[in-house]
This record gives C-alpha cells, sequence and structure tokens, in this order.
C-alpha cells in the first residue's frame, strides 16, 4: 500500500478526484465526528482505482498531489449462501478488508435465508454501505462488486471456479487459481449441485459456519 494512503487523516470516495466532493453523510464524519482541521490530509478515490492526496482547507478537501491509478487487484469473486441474523454483514465487511473483488449471494437448495422483493432490495443497499464504509477503513481504491442474489449453477458456469466442499482437494491439488470461489449453506449442497462438472475444494478438516469458510478462502487465495 502507498503510504500516502496509510497514513492520511481519513480516506472517502467521490464522484470525481478532481473536484473532490464528500457525501453528506461522509462530510459529517471527516468535520463533526473526526473533527479535522485545515492542513489535515485526506485521500479521496472513485472507487475505481483512481486516487489522490488532499489537504483540508476551509471545511472543503482541496487536491494536493496528482491523481494516482493502481492496477486492478486480483480477481476473487466469494459466492455465497447468505448467512443467518448479522453474520452477512460482518462477512461483508471482513472480506472487503481482506481485498476479495466481488462479493455474490446464494440462493442454493437448502438455504434457509433468502433475500426476495423488496427486502432483497434493502438487504443489498445495506450490505453495498457496509462495504464502502469498510473500503474507507481498509484505505482500498477498488471498491468490491455486491452481486445480488442468484442460483448456485449460475455461479458454478463461471470459468475458473471451485466450489467448497469438506471431502474436496486441497489448494495445492489444483491445477489453476480459482476466480470464483462458491461456498453453500450450512446445510451443504444438494447432490444437484454437487453433481456439477467442477472441482470441490477442501479448506480444512473441520465443518465450517458460511462466513468462516468465506473468511478461510479469502486468505487462502489473497494473502
Amino acid at each position: 500500500m502507498n503510504p500516502a494512503l496509510r497514513s492520511s487523516a481519513a480516506h472517502v470516495f467521490v464522484e470525481s478526484i478532481a473536484s473532490p466532493q464528500p457525501e453528506d453523510d461522509d462530510a459529517h464524519h471527516l468535520f463533526r465526528v473526526l473533527r479535522l482541521r485545515d492542513g489535515e490530509v485526506v485521500t479521496v478515490s472513485d472507487g475505481r482505482g483512481a486516487w489522490c492526496a488532499t489537504r483540508v482547507v476551509g471545511g472543503a478537501l482541496q487536491p494536493e498531489t496528482a491523481p494516482v491509478l493502481e492496477p486492478a487487484p486480483n480477481q476473487l469473486t466469494i459466492a455465497s449462501a447468505i448467512p443467518k441474523g448479522d453474520r452477512a454483514e460482518w462477512m461483508v465487511q471482513k472480506l472487503t478488508e481482506l481485498g476479495v473483488t466481488e462479493i455474490a449471494f446464494l440462493h442454493c437448495a437448502r438455504s434457509v435465508v433468502r433475500w426476495e422483493g423488496e427486502r432483497g432490495v434493502r438487504q443489498l443497499q445495506r450490505m453495498r454501505r457496509v462495504a464502502r464504509e469498510a473500503a474507507m477503513q481498509s484505505r482500498r481504491v477498488w471498491l468490491p462488486a455486491l452481486t445480488e442474489p442468484v442460483a448456485t449453477d449460475t455461479m458454478l458456469s463461471r470459468p475458473h471456479v471451485v466450489l467448497a466442499e469438506p471431502s474436496g482437494i486441497t489448494r495445492d491439488q489444483l491445477a489453476f487459481r480459482p476466480t470464483t470461489v462458491v461456498i453453500g449453506p450450512e446445510g451443504g449442497f444438494s447432490p444437484e449441485e454437487l453433481s456439477v462438472d467442477v472441482p470441490w475444494l477442501r479448506l480444512g478438516e473441520q465443518v465450517l459456519r458460511v462466513e468462516t469458510a468465506a473468511i478461510a478462502t479469502a486468505v487462502t487465495f489473497l494473502i
């Protein structure tokens, strides 16, 4: 990570880094909660790899450095069944901090939690807010994509995909680096889902919760 990103007083996403205007909630956080004063450095990013350092001047952000465009990170999609309760929020937060490029939610055959209709729209909006806040905290300049729930077979049709399954092979035994890892619900995948011709990946010797498997996958392929 560029030292300027790590050492800035805060990091926010804006529509334009040439004319950085924080959203109202972000401005409130910068100037009312953090109480930043003139002269302090805030980095801003458009969420698509471009960023620059700004300086607080009169309650606004004034660009101080030329824009920097960071290369796109290694692609890794975590396609996961939806965990119960508030564990989905925790999962999205940690996957964002670890650098996952896409978080996709699944409606598996044995899923207990499903996000459908207006509830699904609200939940996805909430998860995107969580990801955005986690990206600012962790100084990311590429925002992760968050995908609305789809059926398992939609993700299993992607190239370079593997399915997380306790009876699978280890990472070292894979013939390729996966770009999509599919994680099922705590009841496991159905026989039909397991019949798809993709490699099975074993994440450990124990049976993991959904969100634990997601974090283990991110650490396995990104750290």
